[in-house]
């Protein structure tokens, strides 16, 4: 059994395309907390020890001025840069692109911070404690460089009413195992003589997916071994791509090329609550909405950091 306490890495350099502003640091909470706010309370109270903020580095001032002190004494902070310099990872290339390299090349720019079992997230989705706490056990317990897990979301609870979404799908075995997953960037809902359906499009054609099929939401328990199969798998990647300025490398490719080539196995760690986050500017109501009811109904307190401020950390993992 592992006892180190295991870091969460938090994805949030993106650019908020689709949502236009920088919503790794929006308000939606009763004292303006942000979705990152209840992801870490939820991570410490699973046990988590330190948390890594993946970002650009111009993000760095206003991160540490949202985060340093509120975190203070309750978990260890880092914070990791993505950018485009290729040569760190080996590849002597300069190529140009808007935006870096995908989810799987920000997990590789944290890795100087990483030491040990780690969780990976993204900043703009809120997951909910189950799911902090079913991966805290998996990492604390069973993890291995031939064992990761992933937390698997039902798609149907998983979309914006706004838009379309990007979901890694799962083939999950009778057992709970991921036989493999594909990166699906183009989900949304289809009604039909009233009937709702959930497709996905590709190369002009829409297929469909049983609402209950499990997603990855970039929620993934790795070992550091996934580091050096990312590293090894990241040149080929970029050779192969260099002239498409939007390719990304994402993170479910690692866990999926480890799971084929019989390197690991992925547990699919199951739940069924509602994830929400804010894909688009439209999507901030409902999760304010959707905040207020939990805090409401005793899920969170009002102020998130200020109810726990006194508290020993030993002590910090009880609401």
């Amino acid at each position: 059994m592992l006892n180190k306490r295991p870091t969460l890495v938090i994805l949030a350099a993106g650019m908020a395309s689709r949502y236009g502003s920088a919503k790794q640091v929006d308000g939606f909470g009763p004292n303006q907390e942000k979705i990152i706010d209840y992801s870490i309370y939820d991570a410490i109270k699973a046990g988590f020890g330190k948390v890594v903020f993946v970002i650009r580095e111009e993000f760095l001032d206003i991160m540490k001025e949202n985060f340093d002190d509120k975190l203070r004494g309750k978990i260890d902070v880092a914070y990791a840069f993505q950018d485009f310099n290729l040569r760190k990872f080996g590849i002597d290339l300069d190529i140009e692109r808007q935006k870096p390299w995908g989810t799987g090349h920000a997990v590789m720019s944290a890795e100087h911070e990483i030491d040990g079992p780690f969780c990976v997230i993204n900043a703009d989705d809120f997951y909910g404690y189950e799911a902090f706490e079913k991966m805290s056990q998996f990492l604390q317990r069973d993890v291995a460089d031939d064992k990761m897990a992933m937390v698997g979301f039902e798609v149907g609870k998983t979309l914006s009413d706004y838009g379309y979404v990007s979901r890694g799908v799962c083939d999950v075995d009778q057992n709970g195992y991921m036989r493999s997953v594909t990166e699906r960037t183009n989900i949304y809902r289809r009604y039909t003589d009233q009937e709702e359906h959930i497709v996905f499009e590709e190369g002009g054609t829409e297929h469909e997916l049983a609402p209950d099929a499990r997603v990855s939401m970039n929620f993934w328990g790795f070992s550091p071994k996934v580091l050096e199969v990312a590293r090894a798998l990241f040149p080929e990647f970029v050779e192969k791509h260099k002239e498409n300025p939007k390719a990304e490398f994402f993170i479910p490719d690692i866990p999926d090329y480890m799971v084929k080539q019989g390197m690991a196995s992925c547990a699919v760690l199951p739940t069924s609550a509602k994830w929400f986050g804010v894909t688009y500017k439209e999507d901030k109501e409902v999760v304010k909405e959707r905040i207020a009811f939990l805090v409401a109904n005793g899920a969170y307190p009002p102020a998130v950091w200020e109810a726990k401020k006194q508290v020993d950390a030993d002590l910090y993992l009880d609401y």
